[in-house]
């Protein structure tokens, strides 16, 4: 019972700390909380994390999505494009990457962070297409874009939003902080797609999940106010999620490479 009982605590403050990242940068979820369920809340099983974290980090954007919603934050035309064809790959990319081992897997996508961090650096026009409207050439782009990311994200059990929200961006030129909330809508959709073929497989935990989200609920509360506040900073919020990049993607990395 104690030691359930310490699970339930780590659970929570774990579950915060993913709800608090996808609040503010619409990423680092399912990267932290595959880590944080293996290393520090005891489920040893990577395959298990994967299934688990995905649950929990697709509940806590759902959650998460509702504040940046209400501000004005998500074009939702945009990201119902993205999400439909990004759900298609997600199916196809974590069908397969069942079959890999999983830390295998991060240490390739660690490398892929970082050059996604550098281009999250470089600097951009102020300001930015609020409303970008749909034309023909603009669905392709988010309809590749959409499919590639989701395939991404189910490949390496991830919610994606490292790669959603830098795409969103180059494909309709919508500020950093409209592609965060936008983004939920398609980590949101990746991490049920993901979720539900690994729990066909019995890889998912779902207490563990809902404790995760229990504890996210709050944390993306946090980080979803912090993420409108940076905003009014030029470049602070793009200077946040490449540093959450970086400082993730060594951590994965040293992981890797030391088992």
């Amino acid at each position: 019972m104690a030691l359930s009982l310490i699970q339930d605590a780590l659970g929570l403050v774990c579950g915060g700390l993913v709800g608090f990242s996808l609040g503010l940068v619409g990423g680092g979820g399912s990267i932290l909380a595959v880590p944080l369920m293996v290393y520090v809340v005891g489920l040893r099983d990577p395959h298990l994390a994967i299934g688990t974290s995905a649950a929990a980090v697709a509940l806590n954007a759902g959650v998460n999505l509702v504040p940046h919603a209400r501000r004005g934050s998500v074009i939702w035309s945009s990201a119902l494009v993205f999400a439909a064809t990004g759900v298609v790959g997600a199916a196809l990319g974590s069908t397969l990457g069942k079959a890999f081992d999983g830390q295998k897997l991060l240490a390739l996508f660690a490398g892929l962070m970082v050059v996604v961090g550098g281009l999250m650096l470089r600097p951009r026009p102020e300001g930015g297409n609020h409303k970008p409207q749909l034309h023909a050439i603009q669905i392709v782009k988010l309809g590749v874009a959409g499919a590639a990311t989701g395939a991404l994200s189910g490949f390496f059990g991830i919610g994606g939003g490292f790669l959603i929200v830098p795409a969103l961006m180059a494909a309709t030129d919508m500020p950093i902080l409209n592609a965060v909330g936008t983004s939920l809508v398609s980590v949101a959709a990746f991490g049920v797609t993901t979720a539900v073929n690994y729990a066909l497989g019995g890889m998912v935990d779902w207490g563990v999940a809902l404790v995760f989200i229990a504890g996210g609920v709050a944390g993306g509360m946090g980080g979803a106010a912090l993420a409108h506040r940076l905003a009014a900073a030029r470049g602070a919020l793009n200077r946040v999620f490449a540093a959450l990049i970086f400082i993730v993607a060594g951590y994965v990395l040293y992981r890797s490479l030391r088992l």
